[in-house]
């Protein structure tokens, strides 16, 4: 019976080690270099990429319809871009400065005439209605003084909160712009940067690697069809109500609700203003309607949006749920894309590595 082969044991001297080692610590300390200089950057790349993979299909049937025109196409998509992150917001800016420009005089005639004795529904009010209207008559009874007084104690932190929203939406503003510009430069490049993507995928880890970017790839997209679609139904659903109950500005208020959708928080932050407006108008019956008609709109996205996400992609449903959730709590609205896509990938990944080895037979 012969003897197994010897295997050779390769000796690396002592200043090869060194060399690796400083080799592989240089190009730990490039890559931090790198990753510190496009820190300022990667948000809005992250955002910049998520939108460009979940519209790149629309780009490219605009492009066919311009004739092949790729620039064509790049302009048409960040003019869209702009009308569909930025002039909400701008909407919702200049809302804000009108109610801040407003207010005084508000504030002054209702220091004038007196608070006025609380409507009847408002002692109605479960749980809560008799403390109001208690506080609400006290504070008409002892006249315009008590107002102010009771107003004072919140006018400087209004005043701070004000200026640290205009300071918050510039910011915003600012991001959203380097993001659009970035989506040009990727609609412009999208094929030179997928190629890229995928050659090094397939460099770390083959073609399993190069699946899961696509798989990734298409749960980005599913997401984004599932949070912009339910966002533009439940938005003009909300819109629809305020506009028929006759509450003003029904299209401020619907370009509103789309961007609280689209974060996520849903049109109640809209809709339940508006009911209570109506009620102190005076208008029982609108309020009641539009009371009615926001309960199913509110609760839509629970339904609509797990339906849209699973066509796109075919992934566990409570899987790509716990993404959306998740990545929302963790990360942001950012992380309505970056969730999902996590998740997508490693239950791929885990998936494969499981099937590789056959499952023993159980015994008889």
């Amino acid at each position: 019976m012969s003897a197994p082969p010897m295997t050779s044991i390769k000796v690396v001297a002592p200043g090869e080690i060194a060399r690796i080692m400083l080799l592989v610590i240089c190009i730990g300390l490039l890559l931090m270099g790198s990753l510190w200089i496009l820190l300022p950057f990667l948000f809005a790349l992250t955002w910049a990429t998520m939108i460009v993979i979940a519209t790149w299909p629309i780009l490219l049937r605009v492009q066919q319809g311009a004739g092949g025109r790729r620039w064509v196409a790049v302009i048409v998509m960040t003019i869209l871009a702009l009308a569909a992150f930025v002039v909400p917001l701008l909407a919702a800016v200049s809302a804000m400065f009108d109610a801040a420009t407003n207010s005084p005089a508000v504030l002054r005639d209702l220091v004038a005439r007196g608070l006025g004795p609380p409507p009847a529904w408002v002692a109605s009010l479960p749980i809560v209605g008799a403390r109001i209207a208690k506080t609400w008559t006290d504070l008409a009874g002892a006249g315009p003084e008590a107002l102010v007084e009771a107003l004072r104690p919140y006018a400087h932190s209004v005043t701070t909160s004000l200026l640290a929203l205009t300071g918050g939406v510039g910011a915003t503003l600012i991001l959203m712009l380097l993001t659009i510009a970035l989506a040009a430069i990727l609609y412009a490049s999208g094929e030179t940067a997928a190629g890229g993507v995928l050659a090094f995928a397939h460099r770390i880890g083959g073609t399993r690697a190069e699946d899961t970017v696509q798989l990734a790839a298409k749960a980005v997209r599913s997401v984004a069809l599932g949070v912009l679609v339910t966002a533009l139904v439940q938005s003009g659903l909300a819109g629809l109500g305020l506009w028929v109950c006759g509450v003003p500005h029904p299209g401020l208020f619907t370009a509103i609700a789309f961007v609280l959708c689209v974060a996520q928080l849903g049109p109640l932050l809209v809709l339940a203003p508006a009911v209570f407006w109506l009620y102190w108008s005076g208008n029982a019956g609108w309020a009641t309607a539009l009371l009615i008609w926001s309960l199913p709109v509110i609760a839509l996205d629970n339904v609509l949006r797990p339906i849209l996400i699973r066509r796109g992609v075919e992934l566990p449903m409570l899987l790509i749920i716990s993404g959306v959730i998740g990545g929302l709590i963790g990360f942001g609205v950012i992380g309505l894309f970056v969730g999902p896509v996590v998740l997508a990938a490693s239950y791929t990944l885990l998936r494969a590595w499981i099937a590789e080895v056959p499952r023993p037979e159980a015994p008889q």
